[in-house]
């Protein structure tokens, strides 16, 4: 094994690579919190100051540190800035990206973008790379890459180093594969952040798996921890219909954000107050609740998502995430069919797979290895000389002698299949407890986590039969921005083209769902949206930008519904979705509908759809906030109740400026209730000792919404 060379400082990494690398440099980094930070922003400086040198950086998803848009935000911010996000350094072509612009010798290509962070930003949309998350490998390579940098979490055991690639083995590993395949030559860097959380199986690697491996203390630092957001009403609606479409036993992908929480704390309730949780869609479903999963979860889920985020962890810790996969398609095929009741290890276990050949007999060596590496037998049981030995106590290894079979089952057989894994992952991205959990979880739980290849996780090629073994009644929960009447969704762009954020991995899943019989695609959007024009529908008659063509639509849900669209005709789609739109735009789009001919003019929307709107939504809801079953932050939050108050009131302000005729009701409200606001907060948010007439608005604003 070749050792990789250890340096103890970033400086003289960057010296490495600047002396070992001729001409121009092609930086590839991980998607969100697995960039080694220090490192590329001592690479971005060296190159910055000097001309003759040029970078280019191929990245995901570039994480800093919130900072606010006015003064307000920005004294709010920052004690909790410090709190929360601690000693993580941002990265400084983003913030020179994002203020005074790049250098002319540096460029930053992402292929996916923070949301809304870039919009507007002319050289950040020139340099987007559109891409599948499966073909991001490929693209990155295609670029010229000739240096990739990671954050890797490491163990010291004596003398032997053990390395993980913790968050992101998502697409390193297949950029080594490509590179060492073509014998092109690419350096390949791991930097120790001690605070990376330790992944288990595929994304453990040895250390001859990088070029380099820095282990200067520098590079360790706070991993970006966004807080928890606050959990709507409709985001509650949406998730309660979603939970309601998973099948138990099935496996299940959702996203980051308050969209999945919502999905996570609805299978929570389904699973811990059944009854409640029949109540609660009963309210809240027009057209009844058959069809819908309402039932505990006896076999529980599988977790497979590009994204492993809170709300799985959440899922994990309650119970429900618990089915176990198996890295074999015999073997995973013979316990979806029952031949295999379970992973507890019997005599039925060894006769199944006997009858379905997946082991010969008499046993070889790989079918000794096999039988040995899920636990069927016990670590201890040795094969010599056709025989298979454990202390003084051996059999034939032939077993369909039934005597040796009778022998293996009483003394040689394990006690549980080994080897399960219950929630598979590319990345991960979460609140600072989700870290400390993953880093403090005991070993056995861990190993039921793997972080593995995206190109394994988003598609079916490769590997397929395991597969689809695996991902049986598999639900895709993804979220979009803008759905059409004929059932297209615009997920990732605005239709001038602007970028929002990217597409990831939704085609990936999208067109999984339909290749899976017994799965299904779920596309979750708010029924409105706030633009400067006002509200506005989300779902429109047509939209200039598509991310999931039309011919692929399948479910759609809004806080008002579940459209079930796959199969059915034009005009019946256009009907599910009008029923599901808020009750404002629905003439209107019932009107654009029938002028192209999509609908019959005699066509009238059932008045038990009439009532979408976010009043009778929240009133539908209200008991059980009340109740404390639909809470605002139902995983926790960084924030403390000051500052949720605070928050509350600076979003309405903000809201407000956005919108004259709100701004004046807010300013007449608030000189009518004459209210105070509390000289703590005055002070956080820098408002105590100033005199201006301006401020003295604010702070009598600000005391009509706390």
């Amino acid at each position: 094994m070749q050792t990789p060379l250890m340096i103890d400082s970033i400086d003289a990494c960057v010296d490495h690579v600047l002396d070992t690398t001729p001409g121009d440099i092609v930086l590839g980094i991980p998607l969100g919190v697995g960039k080694p930070n220090t490192f590329v922003n001592a690479l971005y400086h060296r190159i910055k100051a000097n001309p003759s040198r040029k970078l280019k950086i191929i990245t995901a998803l570039s994480l800093v540190k919130p900072v606010g848009k006015s003064e307000l935000e920005r004294h709010f911010l920052k004690p909790l800035v410090e709190r929360v996000f601690a000693d993580y350094p941002d990265l400084e072509y983003v913030k020179d990206l994002r203020g005074p612009g790049l250098p002319p010798n540096i460029e930053v290509s992402e292929v996916f973008m923070k949301t809304g962070d870039y919009l507007g930003n002319h050289v950040a949309q020139q340099n987007y790379i559109s891409s599948n998350y499966t073909h991001i490998a490929r693209d990155m390579v295609s670029q010229g890459m000739n240096v990739i940098a990671q954050a890797v979490a490491c163990r010291q055991d004596g003398e032997a180093l053990s390395l993980s690639l913790s968050s992101n083995p998502d697409v390193i590993l297949e950029v080594m594969e490509m590179y060492r395949a073509s014998g092109n030559k690419i350096t390949a860097i791991g930097v120790v952040n001690q605070q990376m959380p330790y992944m288990p199986n595929t994304a453990e690697v040895r250390p001859d798996f990088f070029d380099l491996l820095v282990t200067d203390p520098a590079g360790t630092h706070t991993v970006f921890a966004p807080p928890n957001g606050k959990v709507s009403v409709a985001d509650y609606a949406i998730g309660l219909h979603a939970s309601s479409l998973v099948a138990d036993g099935g496996t299940l992908q959702i996203g980051i954000g308050s969209l999945g929480d919502a999905i996570s704390q609805a299978l929570i309730l389904r699973d811990r107050h059944s009854v409640e949780y029949r109540h609660i869609l009963e309210a809240i479903c027009p057209d009844g609740l058959e069809g819908r999963n309402l039932d505990r979860f006896n076999e529980g889920l599988y977790g497979c998502s590009e994204m492993f985020v809170n709300g799985f962890l959440k899922l994990i810790e309650a119970g429900i995430i618990r089915r176990e996969v198996f890295n074999d398609a015999v073997l995973q095929q013979l316990l979806n069919k029952g031949a295999i009741p379970d992973a507890t290890v019997t005599s039925q276990t060894l006769r199944a797979l006997l009858d379905a050949a997946r082991v010969r007999s008499p046993l070889g060596a790989e079918d000794f290895a096999f039988l040995q590496r899920f636990g069927v037998l016990r670590p201890e049981v040795s094969l010599k000389g056709g025989q298979l030995v454990m202390g003084n106590l051996h059999c034939s290894a032939n077993l369909l002698d039934e005597s040796a079979f009778e022998t293996v089952c009483q003394h040689m057989l394990g006690s549980r299949l080994l080897g399960g894994i219950t929630m598979t992952g590319g990345f991960f991205l979460g609140p600072r407890d989700f870290y400390e959990h993953l880093r403090t979880m005991p070993a056995h739980e861990l190993a039921k986590i793997d972080m593995t290849r995206i190109d394994f996780i988003n598609q079916l090629y490769g590997q397929e039969e395991l597969k689809r073994a695996q991902r049986r009644k598999a639900r895709f929960i993804n979220t979009t921005m803008i759905i059409t009447l004929l059932g297209a969704a615009a997920s990732d762009a605005l239709e001038s083209g602007q970028v929002v954020s990217g597409v990831g991995g939704q085609y990936n899943f999208v067109a999984m769902s339909h290749a899976l019989p017994d799965s299904r695609l779920i596309m979750m959007l708010r029924a409105t949206h706030s633009h400067k024009a006002g509200v506005i529908s989300s779902i429109v008659w047509n939209y200039g930008h598509v991310t999931i063509p039309r011919h692929l639509r399948d479910i759609v849900i809004t806080e008002y519904g579940v459209a079930e669209l796959r199969g059915q005709p034009d005009g019946e789609v256009v009907k599910r979705l009008i029923a599901i739109a808020d009750s404002r735009f629905q003439n209107e789009l019932l009107k654009q509908a029938k002028a192209h001919g999509k609908l019959d003019a005699s066509y009238q929307i059932p008045e038990r759809y009439r009532n979408n709107f976010p009043e009778a939504l929240q009133q539908k809801l209200k008991p059980w906030a009340q109740a404390g079953l639909l809470p605002d932050f139902p995983f926790g939050t960084d924030l403390t109740t000051e500052e949720l108050h605070m928050v509350g009131a600076l979003k309405k302000l903000k809201h407000a400026s956005e919108h004259p005729a709100q701004l004046l009701s807010l300013v007449v409200k608030s000189f009518w209730e004459n209210k105070e606001v509390p000289q703590a907060y005055l002070e956080r948010l820098g408002l105590a000792d100033s005199s201006s007439l301006k401020d003295a608005l604010v702070r009598r604003l600000l005391a009509g919404n706390l």
